[in-house]
């Protein structure tokens, strides 16, 4: 056996941290989107059952902390092109695997954390259509305050996941 086949080499990781990144946007996004939507879905739910005209005004509410998982979906798509996976090589050093896991980041937190604090602001908007159903333009304006936050942090995983293939590192 040759000693040469024993020792790893640590630039076959960059790889794995570049995957492990795009696979931590799309799953984050996706666990903050689906408890949001799912909390979200219980109080619009109550509302119908005591005003179903009121479903197409919450049903928007509603759907509104789903957006983290798609943005999250998205950068995982971008990172998989990008990286290689889908369609290319996959050869990456250590080094620009973990700035593509880096660069992933801030879509997975924001968008986890942003989705379950969104679905809150939704849930009192959809209190408030429940209650005074001519006030919905307003009711959408909380919830979408937040949403400004995911896509801040959609636009800097993008910049970054893009300006990392020109890098020499």
């Amino acid at each position: 056996m040759d000693i040469s086949s024993l020792v790893f080499d640590w630039d076959q990781l960059g790889i794995v941290f570049a995957l492990a990144g795009a696979v931590l946007a799309a799953l984050m996004g996706g666990i903050g989107s689906a408890v949001g939507v799912g909390m979200t879905g219980q109080a619009a739910a109550g509302v119908v059952t005591e005003d179903p005209s009121q479903f197409g005004k919450v049903l928007i509410l509603q759907l509104l902390p789903g957006t983290q998982g798609i943005y999250g979906l998205l950068i995982g798509f971008v990172t998989l092109t990008q990286i290689g996976i889908l369609g290319g090589s996959a050869d990456l050093s250590l080094a620009k695997g973990l700035l593509y896991l880096a660069a992933c980041l801030p879509m997975a937190i924001v968008g986890m954390v942003s989705a379950k604090w969104q679905a809150r602001a939704s849930v009192s908007s959809i209190s408030l259509v429940a209650k005074r159903p001519d006030q919905f333009g307003k009711a959408m304006i909380f919830p979408a305050m937040v949403e400004t936050y995911a896509v801040l942090a959609l636009l800097i995983s993008i910049l970054s996941i893009t300006s990392i293939g020109g890098l020499s590192v």
